[in-house]
């Protein structure tokens, strides 16, 4: 009797240290987390600020996403600060209904560009349901998070009245029209800079691509399109420079990643991962570094 009950105290303090290492691991650590998820052919960033909130940047094709976020959220964390959709095709939106219902979200940040698609308004009624804050954006806007900073480039205000129904583009809305309206942003921690584009392709990139960059380098880039060939040009890779260029990419028919895409990268010395070969990829910065969970850090 007395080895059965040893027992079952040892078991309970075992299990009480794990915890409280995991408690003590998810608290703020001053530093921004940025984790590409492996969702397959679709994209989802999870991002942990300094401060302890976060942030979910679309939600891939199905509900991989919601793996991820179980194995990079704090295990009694179930609200999410801020759900960005950079566009509402299913590889980008589909598993962000599955987490609107799991997860507890503040609000979601779009821009005003809508689709016909079930998968949309099976979305659009997630966000109604819960009754979530939406915050539309467009180019010039900033949000502030702390000490971190999202740095709204594209779309314009011209460019969403362009896709707006009536108009003659969502109505028979086609994927590269979807793509043109792409949320791009700058995630700005410190001289640490992160560009996430979407899938705003090599056609519209001439709209931003002019901007000044903070210190004339990206030091992390989510690769357009999935690395698609249409998904960017020479000019705007030698604009950002990244150190570490992301390519969120699974199991596909379309030739993701193009060697053209591989090649441009290469071309100006990026460091060049993917999810499909990697699995789930997280940056760390402290606001001047940044470092490859697992790898060497960058500089």
């Amino acid at each position: 009797m007395f080895k059965l009950r040893y027992g079952y105290l040892l078991s309970g303090i075992i299990t009480g240290c794990i915890l409280l290492v995991s408690f003590l691991s998810t608290l703020p650590d001053g530093k921004l987390h940025i984790i590409f998820c492996n969702v397959g052919q679709g994209d989802a960033v999870y991002v942990r600020f300094p401060d302890g909130r976060d942030m979910l940047v679309d939600g891939g094709p199905n509900d991989m996403v919601l793996a991820c976020l179980g194995r990079h959220m704090p295990f009694w964390d179930r609200e999410i600060n801020i759900v960005v959709n950079t566009h509402p095709q299913n590889d980008h939106v589909k598993g962000l209904i599955s987490v609107l219902n799991r997860y507890k979200v503040d609000y979601v940040v779009r821009s005003d560009v809508t689709a016909s698609s079930d998968v949309y308004a099976q979305f659009a009624d997630a966000i109604k349901i819960h009754q979530v804050l939406q915050r539309l954006v467009t180019r010039g806007e900033r949000i502030a998070i702390g000490l971190t900073s999202l740095s709204v480039i594209w779309p314009s205000e011209s460019q969403i009245a362009r896709m707006q129904p009536g108009t003659g583009v969502l109505g028979v809305s086609t994927d590269n029209e979807l793509n043109d309206g792409s949320l791009v942003f700058f995630l700005r921690y410190g001289s640490f800079d992160a560009l996430f584009p979407g899938d705003a392709d090599a056609h519209v990139e001439g709209n931003y691509t002019g901007d000044q960059l903070a210190d004339g380098q990206i030091e992390v880039l989510k690769v357009p399109h999935h690395g698609s060939k249409t998904g960017m040009t020479q000019a705007f890779v030698d604009w950002v420079k990244p150190a570490l260029a992301v390519i969120s990419v699974g199991k596909n028919s379309y030739g993701h990643p193009s060697a053209e895409a591989i090649d441009m990268l290469q071309s100006v010395g990026s460091k060049i991962l993917r999810t499909d070969q990697k699995g789930d990829i997280e940056v760390v910065s402290d606001g001047k570094f940044s470092c490859i969970f697992g790898d060497p850090c960058l500089h």
